[in-house]
């Protein structure tokens, strides 16, 4: 019969016992009885002693085994606790759903950091951080969720996007981060601006924070390292791709890439996203010398078109002195000539997308009209309806008590973003989705129509005629709404644009201004726009805004 270890070992031990008492005892018996047989005395002693000593060697190394055991499966224990916690904790701090992200992260750096612009460059410097050692936030949906979820795919300058969502330009001043943005889920991610040649902007502090509204002001003043330092960054992370890709290094291996020989598009380097480039002129250059500020323009596309999906003119920005006044039809129709002339130019096999970025206080008949007019004269490809705006009568709702220091920051000069943009940004939306699916002006009478250059038939989400589209599978009511309404709905793809002329392409809107949640994206798309930008929203709520925001679409998606 055999017995667990800890019987023999309490065996052992009682045998190691009575083996050393029989020996005292037998001790005690010489010296006492001197007529013992010295025999017996002589056979126990050698016996008893070496019996009880082997069994104290073999308790000794049973114990000691025991103990080695024991040890082993402690350090095994704490080893995997410890790779567990640390496996647990990366995959819950690189998602993007994980709350710490917007409740910790975003509060402790605003305390950290009252200067809203060195918070601003602090996040971005970690990001970029974390980015390089693959430790930085990322969207990571199971595919089980994407396959129960509502498709938020979209057709755009004829390519299918994973999302309708994008970041806006002034995220990304320097085109430091574009990977890490793009990880976060959005299908655009908008870099710069970027001007002609470096300069500071305005003097510091430039941005301010009005917390009770997740509200900022900022008067930046377009401050840029230049178009050549942007350019040296973003061919410098093309060739990247290429080397970790095993497309070799260098020049040839560079052009491969942006020749599509990689299977991506050439800016975003991601399949179903488009990275968009802001160009704009420097704050030196006299806007009444159309000739100087379109060559300012005209050298930042030749710099920056190699890398970039989507360009993007910015004769919005309410911080630089005499800008604005650009968008008059005849300077911008101009300067946009000028670019679009430059981006079909560009060494490469496709050229990329050109649209102007408009200011949302321009926003009289005429001014929208002769914007329009602009964008088919120009042949650009679409138009991004918002920025920030100068204005701030009425811009917060009259039963709203601010604080005094916020009452003071609202009177700050620059421009205003925030939620209470977005009734703007959306009317705005609807007012160019309707003019533009007019089509071109029709031309002065005895004035032949000259043909615009812009690009091929676009399909877009405010189509409604793609397969899976989200309006035509999801949200059929609302398109209908729209289409009685002479929304872009309406539209065709392809074909003659909604309410307009055959034979003319149908131009891109992108919105941005006050987006913040799912609901008021799926407004501002069934409003005409193909996508919807947010800025505001991302510095308040963190790197896990856009796959929020996505989340509620889906969400206002399945009620229908």
């Amino acid at each position: 019969m055999s017995l667990d270890p800890l019987t023999t070992h309490a065996a052992n031990s009682l045998i190691f016992v009575m083996s050393y008492a029989s020996l005292r005892l037998l001790r005690l018996l010489r010296t006492h009885s001197p007529l013992l047989p010295r025999l017996v005395l002589s056979r126990c002693r050698p016996i008893i002693p070496r019996a009880a000593f082997q069994s104290v060697r073999s308790v000794s190394t049973a114990a000691a085994d025991a103990s080695s055991l024991v040890t082993r499966l402690k350090n095994l224990f704490f080893g995997t606790s410890i790779f567990l916690f640390g496996a647990f904790s990366y995959l819950y701090i690189t998602d993007t759903r994980a709350g710490v992200h917007q409740w910790l992260a975003v509060p402790a750096l605003r305390w950290i950091y009252p200067d809203a612009e060195d918070a601003h460059h602090v996040g971005t410097q970690t990001l970029k951080a974390l980015y390089s050692f693959g430790l930085h936030p990322r969207e990571r949906n199971s595919k089980a969720e994407d396959t129960r979820a509502a498709d938020l795919s979209v057709m755009v300058f004829g390519q299918k996007l994973q999302n309708p969502i994008g970041t806006s330009a002034g995220i990304d001043k320097l085109a430091e981060i574009p990977d890490a943005l793009l990880a976060l889920g959005p299908a655009i991610v908008e870099l710069g601006g970027a001007t002609p040649y470096p300069q500071d902007g305005n003097p510091k502090p430039r941005v301010f924070r009005l917390p009770s509204q997740k509200a900022l002001i900022n008067r930046y003043g377009l401050n840029s390292l230049g178009a050549e330092d942007m350019a040296m960054r973003l061919r410098e992370r093309v060739r990247l791709f290429a080397y970790y890709n095993g497309y070799g290094i260098g020049e040839e291996a560079e052009e491969l890439v942006l020749n599509g020989g990689a299977g991506v598009p050439p800016g975003s380097l991601v399949d179903g996203k488009l990275l968009a480039v802001q160009v704009a002129k420097n704050k030196f250059t006299k806007d009444e010398d159309l000739d100087a500020v379109r060559r300012d323009y005209v050298y930042c596309v030749e710099m920056l078109a190699p890398y970039a999906d989507i360009l993007v003119v910015n004769v919005s920005s309410p911080n630089t002195p005499g800008l604005r006044t650009l968008q008059r039809v005849e300077p911008l129709t101009k300067i946009l000539e000028g670019v679009v002339g430059a981006a079909k130019s560009v060494n490469r096999k496709t050229a990329p997308k050109v649209m102007v970025k408009v200011s949302p206080d321009e926003d009289q008949d005429e001014q929208i009209e002769g914007i329009v007019e602009a964008i088919w004269r120009s042949g650009v490809d679409g138009v991004i309806v918002g920025n920030t705006t100068k204005r701030r009568h009425n811009l917060i709702p009259q039963n709203i008590n601010l604080s005094p220091k916020e009452n003071q920051i609202l009177d700050e000069q620059g421009g205003f973003s925030g939620p209470h943009m977005f009734e703007r940004t959306l009317g705005l939306v609807k007012r160019y989705r309707r003019l533009l699916d007019e089509g071109p002006p029709s031309p002065p009478r005895g004035k032949p129509e000259e043909p615009s250059p812009a690009a091929k038939p676009v399909e877009s989400l405010a189509s409604g005629d793609e397969p899976g589209s989200l309006i035509v599978e999801e949200i059929e009511a609302v398109k209908e709404a729209l289409t009685s309404a002479g929304g872009a709905g309406s539209a065709e793809v392809g074909g003659s644009i909604g309410g307009g002329q055959a034979g003319h392409e149908q131009k891109v809107i992108f919105a941005t201004g006050g987006i913040t949640n799912g609901k008021q994206a799926l407004e501002i798309l069934n409003a005409g726009a193909s996508v919807a930008q947010i800025y505001t929203a991302l510095i308040y709520g963190g790197v896990g805004t856009v796959s929020r925001i996505k989340k509620e679409m889906r969400e206002e998606i399945a009620k229908k």
